[in-house]
């Protein structure tokens, strides 16, 4: 493990915040090429070394650094062609950034509650919440552990339906021996700071149908041809089709890189940690006191996240205090879409949401970065026995 980057705080108090943004050393140096190289806007030599690897590593038709997921989300359901009062089916228990994207094309996200185990949309639900004017399912891969990817592709091709697959959390990670985010017409990874590879804000379109990279492109450079422009298969570029500025510039393309170059060494820095969590908390799963997350034998995570589902929601809110007093950085996770302003005025509801209402209420997220030890990690679950100790 690398030296542990938390902190003593006042009377001796170890500090260990829920997330810190980890460098390998070579951003810098990559930024300064990326100025030394005078272009450090979008689509730059560091952007092509980003995309080729991901491509590679991955083995996609075509991968487009965007500025965020959310831009990432916001090109797929572009060319997803949603259209005012189209149906998007995705879970409640998800990040804004999904259905506003449908929504801000008209669409409406109709929400499906999640599987009690990985947390995921529950494809046994599904069907049931197709309707004629259901355009594409939008499963996501919580906590970086595949979706049930298979029975989605089999519902799209039953029902002609899109799969766009929200793989925020998922890079690094695998269902059934191929990466996240390859099984789906299109997928979009993060890159924003709290995920396992990052650059600050960032993120990717993963396109996997080939016939979908050339509008891709175009909605990526605000609608217009310019990428075959600069190829060479025009001799000007001009507005074709609606897009946006979805680029991220050179230089988070450079410091992207120095992470992607160890992508590998901090997936398995961030798993040793999930792993001295998951035998630590063993016990008291076992006791019934508490219950750890759930990783389906077809399934490879990335450790993106260790989270717990408590008994009761006072008894995570009496958590967060008591661990925070104590220099614990802890957090809650998603207030259910289904139930928010934005979720009541855009979207429906298909069915009981049960299962999404009662985890909301009870999951902890503990920290996990590189730069813990595993010594840092003992100590949070410490400190959890001790905050239980104090419920009973």
């Amino acid at each position: 493990m690398t030296e542990s980057r938390s902190s003593a705080g006042r009377e001796g108090v170890t500090r260990i915040p829920f997330n810190r943004p980890y460098a390998t050393g070579a951003e810098f140096d990559y930024i300064r090429e990326a100025i030394a190289n005078d272009h450090v806007s979008g689509n730059g030599p560091f952007t092509r070394r980003c995309t080729d690897h991901l491509e590679r590593e991955l083995a996609v038709e075509r991968v487009l650094l965007t500025h965020s997921c959310t831009g990432a989300l916001e090109m797929a359901v572009l060319l997803a062609d949603i259209e005012p009062g189209d149906e998007v089916i995705l879970p409640s228990f998800a990040f804004p950034s999904l259905p506003n994207a449908v929504a801000l094309r008209g669409g409406v996200p109709v929400f499906v509650d999640i599987r009690a185990d990985t947390l995921n949309l529950d494809e046994r639900l599904v069907e049931a919440a197709i309707t004629e004017r259901t355009r594409a399912l939008a499963p996501i891969d919580y906590a970086g552990v595949g979706c049930e990817m298979e029975a989605f592709s089999s519902l799209a091709r039953a029902h002609g339906l899109v799969v766009i697959e929200d793989a925020a959390q998922g890079f690094g990670a695998t269902y059934r021996g191929r990466p996240l985010g390859t099984q789906a017409d299109v997928a979009c990874l993060s890159f924003h700071e709290t995920k396992n590879v990052m650059c600050g804000e960032g993120g990717a379109l993963l396109v996997n149908r080939s016939d979908w990279v050339e509008r891709a492109e175009i909605i990526q450079e605000k609608g217009t041809d310019r990428s075959r422009f600069f190829r060479g298969e025009v001799d000007k570029y001009t507005w074709v089709e609606l897009g946006s500025s979805y680029l991220v510039s050179d230089i988070g393309a450079a410091f992207l890189w120095a992470q992607l170059e160890h992508a590998h060494e901090i997936t398995a820095k961030r798993v040793a940690i999930w792993d001295v969590y998951h035998e630590a908390l063993e016990d008291l799963e076992n006791e019934g006191r508490l219950r750890r997350p759930v990783i389906p034998d077809h399934c490879l995570h990335n450790a993106h996240m260790y989270y717990l589902l408590l008994e009761t929601s006072r008894d995570r809110d009496r958590f967060i205090k008591q661990l925070s007093e104590a220099g614990v950085g802890v957090v809650s996770h998603y207030v259910p879409l289904h139930s928010s302003t934005a979720g009541l005025r855009y979207g429906r509801v298909h069915g009981s949401l049960e299962v999404t209402d009662d985890v909301s209420d009870r999951l902890l997220r503990l920290p996990l970065w590189v730069g813990m030890t595993e010594n840092d990690a003992v100590h949070v679950a410490e400190g959890l026995v001790r905050a239980l100790e104090t419920l009973q």
